[in-house]
Order: C-alpha cells, then structure tokens, then sequence
C-alpha cells in the first residue's frame, strides 16, 4: 500500500472536514427555513460575583453584514456573546459542541488553571457532548481584554476561520481611571471568511494552508465598515482583537494617531503615541482616539503587509494570494463636534520590571521536510507530538527565553497561561514595557522574552498563532512543574 506522508494526511483531513460542514450546510438550510440568526453579540457580565451561561458552538446560517453566511457560530452569533467579570468571580460555562467534530475551548490570555475543566487544551469534547468549564478569576488578575476559541490540536485554524471566537473582557484598575472612564468604549473584533457567492465556506488548497488561509472577506463586529461615533466628550476608546486564524492587520486612522493605553496582558504605565498598529492573529489591543479634526468620517485601514518572505520555494510557489495593494476600509470613526482639548490620562497603571532568570532557553522556528513525513513547521527541528513533554519549567520562577525565527514566514509566537514582557529584539531593547501573550517574530530576527511561571502547574503549550503552522506543527508542551 502506498504511504501517505504527514502533509498530505493533514491536508485529505481538512478537504474531509469541509466536505462534512459543507454536507451538514445543506440540512441547516432546510431545517432553519430561510431563518437568518443576528450576527449582534451578546454582552453576559458576572452578578453578585458568579458568571454562568450556556454556550452553544453551532454551524449555521448567519447574517454576516449584508450577506447571509453559513459558518460556526458560538449561540448563532458572529463574533459570540461579550463575556464580562471581575477579578475574583467564578465562571461557569456549560458548553455544548453541535458542530460535526470534536472541540474545546482556550481562554486565551486568562491567568487561570490550565488543568480539569479550566483552560485545558486537551479536552475532547464530541460532537453533542456536554461540558461544564468552571474557574475563578485570581483575585490580583490584571484588567484586560482576552478572549476565547477553540484549541483542539489538528482543527484549531479550520475551527477559527470558520467563525468560532468571542471576548473575555476583565474589569479592573484601568477601567476606572477617570480619563478612560470617560471614554466612549467601543469593542471591536476583526475576522476573515473565505465564502462563495453563496455564502458557503470556501474549501482550502494545500499550499494556501501551509502559509496560513486568508478569507475574501474582512468583518469588524461582524459587520462590514461599521461606524463608531464620537460624542460630545471627544475620546473614542477603542478595544481591538484580531480573531483571524492568519490574516495580520496594519492599523491606521486617517488624521488620527493612536494612543495605546493597553497591550494583550493587560495596562501600559502610560500612553504610547503611534501612527500605525500591528496585530499579529490573537494580539489585543487597547487605544484612545481624541476627536480633535475637523468634524466628519475618517476611515479605520488595513494598510497592506506581507508576511511571506520570497525564499526557495518562491511565494507563488507557497500558494499564497498575493497581499492586497491598497488599503482596505474596516470601519469608520465619525463625530459632528470638533473638541480642542481632549484630557488623555498621563499615568495608567504601574508594569513592574521582573527579577533576573533562573534560565534562559533557545526556541528556533522554521519549516522544514521531515523524512517520512513531509513539510512540517518546527519548535528546534522537531514537529509537535503530543505524548512528548518539549519544555519542563519550575513553577514561581522567571525564565527568558530566546526565539529566533530562521525561516521565510513571519511567526506570532504565544503561551498559553503566562503572560510575558518584551526584553528586545535583535538586541536592540523594546521602547516601552508591556504584558503579552503574543509576540511577532520576522524572519532573521530574535527575539527575547521575559516570563514569570506564577500560580498554576500542569501541561499547556505554547505555539505559533498563525494557526495553520500550529496545526501543522510548530507547537510544543509546556510542562509546569509544582
């Protein structure tokens, strides 16, 4: 019998996996009778300290915008429903998988157990199976905007491209702050669909998965070019999550600068001027926009950005699209009264410098042909297994960790539980110190890490957020050692 290498089986299991949601579409258009499900979120928020709901990850028929889409929805809505705690409640979801395949859920940028029923990427939960995830928010976890999607290893990107993610937002010290108190707060979640004239989900080619898919649509809120108005008060403050499987946003507000006030882990010292935002697929972002223009609509761009270096293959040859040459519109920022002086705060919150390492580790990315196997994307040469334990830490201690990215594509790198501080890159330090949880790593550059293992032991992992790569395996796990 002929062998099928690695790619190649992964590839047949997507193309299967499509197939069967394509399949299962044409009994939910029958079922629903032409009944479309808002695309609106939900906003859940915690009560006398407990937040509980039932969550549903669905395939269905979905007003995206103007265009009706049949894609995986969490409670038929698309981004899902707003969930909203405070540090030291309880959360209960009791989830429910109707989706034709097993799923789980990863609540990306929480500071909680990654065992049991908590942030555990190991679940398999079937399709039509219940389960219950339950956690309490620490009681000194930092204010931020997280979020959730699922994370099972194989049909991480296929799960998210095709529409299953929503917020997590944690209030705290920064939401109090009167200047951002003051803010008119908007939430807004950008996400790419490849769909047909029909609305159904566009099968991926081979090649286009080893780079990472990019749909043909773009949606803000799941919407196309929504507006946010500024009110009279002047100051727009404006949460950003990038809940693509692979697509990079390079940010701009016509007219505007932004002033970042938080990054994925949570508040910065003080405000950072910029002109221009990266979000690299699950960076957060947190900014204030002051309307201090002449009165009208500025459009929020997309500007253009290529992730994919030419190298052997060549970027046709890696199968992917060439990236847009003009900027795309993804929303716009309108207001009727021009304000002179708009009060920004000038202190946020303190980012504490951490203590020397106890370690210090080297992490090399590249994609390579594995013998047997095929192409593969690799942690230090080697493709994910999962019965194999790649990184073993001691609990309470700080690490740095090294990445160094020696191949042709960008590379978000993200760990799961810990957030970190950006040290440098290229030996060249970072200008302002901030929590992430994800960080871009280019091609020939290193990048260093400073990280506290604090709280929580287990087995999580950590990987590339281009989910395609994690998939195809540039993921490792990360022992946590009580």
């Amino acid at each position: 019998m002929k062998k099928i290498n690695r790619r190649k089986f992964l590839i047949l299991s997507y193309s299967s996996a499509i197939a069967t949601l394509i399949a299962q579409c044409s009994i939910v258009k029958t079922q629903e009778n032409r009944h479309f499900f808002s695309s609106y979120p939900q906003i859940n928020q915690s009560q006398d300290g407990i937040l509980e709901i039932d969550l549903t990850a669905n395939f269905n028929q979905i007003n995206l915008g103007n265009k009706q889409a049949y894609l995986l929805s969490y409670n038929r809505q698309i981004p899902g429903p707003r969930l909203e705690a405070k540090p030291g409640d309880t959360i209960r979801i009791n989830f429910t998988n109707n989706l034709p395949q097993p799923t789980n859920i990863h609540y990306h940028g929480l500071h909680i157990p990654i065992t049991g029923n908590a942030d555990n990427v190991f679940l398999n939960i079937p399709p039509g199976d219940r389960f219950t995830y339950q956690f309490q928010i620490p009681e000194n976890h930092p204010a931020g905007m997280f979020w959730y999607h699922p994370h099972l290893h194989g049909l991480v990107a296929e799960q998210l491209f095709g529409g299953l993610a929503g917020l997590f937002i944690v209030r705290g010290e920064l939401d109090e702050i009167p200047e951002v108190k003051a803010a008119s707060e908007r939430f807004l979640v950008l996400q790419d669909f490849a769909l047909d004239q029909q609305g159904n989900m566009l099968p991926s080619q081979e090649l286009s998965i080893m780079t990472g898919r990019e749909g043909n649509l773009i949606t803000a809120n799941g919407q196309f070019n929504p507006n946010f108005t500024i009110p009279a008060q002047g100051l727009l403050r404006l949460r950003i999550l990038n809940a693509s499987s692979s697509r990079f946003y390079r940010l701009s507000l016509e007219e505007h600068p932004f002033y970042l006030i938080a990054t994925d882990g949570g508040a910065l010292a003080e405000p950072v001027e910029m002109s221009e935002l990266l979000l690299t697929p699950g960076e957060r972002a947190d900014v204030l926009i002051q309307a201090n223009r002449e009165p009208g609509k500025y459009r929020l761009l997309n500007l253009p950005y290529e992730r994919v270096g030419m190298g052997m293959m060549g970027r046709g040859m890696m199968g992917r699209n060439f990236p847009e040459s003009q900027p795309q519109v993804l929303a716009t920022v309108s207001y009727d009264t021009q304000v002179a002086a708009v009060l920004l705060p000038t202190k946020l919150v303190p980012v504490t410098a951490l203590p020397e390492p106890q370690k210090v580790r080297r992490f090399q990315m590249n994609h390579g042909m594995i013998p047997g196997q095929g192409m593969a994307f690799l942690f230090n040469g080697q493709p994910y297994q999962p019965e194999r334990i790649d990184t073993q830490v001691q609990l309470n201690t700080v690490e740095d960790w090294e990445l160094i990215n020696t191949g042709m594509m960008d590379h978000p790198f993200h760990v799961h539980g810990n957030a970190f501080q950006v040290l440098s890159r290229n030996g060249k330090l970072e200008p302002y110190r901030a929590w992430k949880d994800v960080v871009l790593v280019r091609p020939g550059e290193t990048v260093l890490i400073r990280m506290p293992l604090r709280d929580f032991a287990g087995k999580t992992v950590y990987h590339c957020h281009i989910l395609d790569h994690e998939d195809l395996g540039m993921m490792g796990n990360l022992e946590i050692k009580p």
